[in-house]
């Protein structure tokens, strides 16, 4: 395996930022409407943006500074002059418009307007919401921090939520956001961007029991040339090796009856791959305990 080996500091920053940004990818969207001391309205999408803490619960965004001027954008200036944001969730029904409201328009000029989508009064921040998106979270900016005075630089707008608005068809059954009605899409590099609805899939957290890792793997699964090492992950994260006694209540795998001691060991850990990949771990067990 190959690397190439970069000094950030060696390369320009246009180069630099499409490396950072075509990797660091899929990135969740700040669509953010802010409001200038005139009462000006702007709405601007902003890749750079993620949640930070839930209590205070705390989202950052950041209108970095141009690199090809190094001047700054109408969003970070209104923020400085009125300290209140709404920070839309953006999702693929609403991709398009969004994209649009990234035009480049002169200061003054409302992109709620130019984009097609609808203003709708906040609760207690003077900025409108975005009435087509599927959740707002209206904020007061607790600090702005520049990262630097040159272009590509970037100005992290701290900012706090002090309400919330969801619109209850993105809710499951359990009041709980269900990931494919809400649709969100995320930033890569260039004109790409990735929609979560079409990619989801599950990986079980461990935090409610204590995995025992692969380093505890028989020698034989984990130095195996054919199980990856999301198969090794996930064949750790179970709380103790299991017995034949624990795998007696286990079914056999449908159409792998024919396994016996004669199966070569690529042969049975092709089948245990397979399993895994469908997420049937224990059923994975089974066949490779099986030597």
């Amino acid at each position: 395996m190959s690397y190439k080996e970069i000094d950030p500091k060696s390369i320009k920053t246009p180069e630099l930022h499409a490396l950072l940004l075509g990797t660091i990818a899929p990135r969740p969207i700040a669509f953010a409407s802010t409001i200038d001391k005139e009462g000006n309205v702007n709405l601007s999408p902003f890749s750079f943006f993620n949640v930070f803490g839930a209590n205070p619960p705390i989202l950052i965004f950041s209108p970095a500074r141009r690199g090809r001027n190094n001047t700054t954008k109408h969003s970070y200036e209104n923020v400085k002059e009125v300290a209140e944001v709404v920070i839309n969730i953006a999702n693929y029904p609403m991709v398009e418009q969004m994209s649009l409201s990234s035009t480049e328009y002169e200061k003054g000029v409302n992109e709620f307007i130019k984009s097609g989508l609808t203003e709708a009064k906040s609760t207690k921040v003077k900025p409108p919401r975005v009435a087509e998106s599927p959740i707002a979270f209206e904020c007061k900016v607790n600090e702005v921090i520049e990262t630097g005075p040159n272009g590509g630089a970037g100005n992290l707008v701290i900012c706090e939520v002090i309400h919330i608005h969801v619109n209850e068809e993105i809710l499951d059954e359990n009041g709980k956001v269900d990931p494919f009605k809400l649709d969100p899409i995320g930033r890569l590099g260039g004109n790409w961007y990735s929609r979560s609805k079409n990619a989801l899939f599950e990986v079980e957290k461990p935090l409610q029991k204590l995995g025992i890792g692969v380093d505890a793997l028989p020698e034989l699964i984990k130095n195996s040339k054919i199980l990856s090492g999301n198969d090794l992950g996930k064949l750790g994260n179970i709380e103790k090796l299991p017995t034949s006694e624990d795998l007696k209540s286990v079914e056999f795998p449908e159409g792998f009856e024919k396994i016996d001691n004669k199966t070569t060991t690529e042969e049975i850990h092709n089948i245990a791959h397979i399993l895994l990949e469908k997420g049937k771990i224990m059923q994975a067990w089974k066949v490779l305990l099986i030597q």
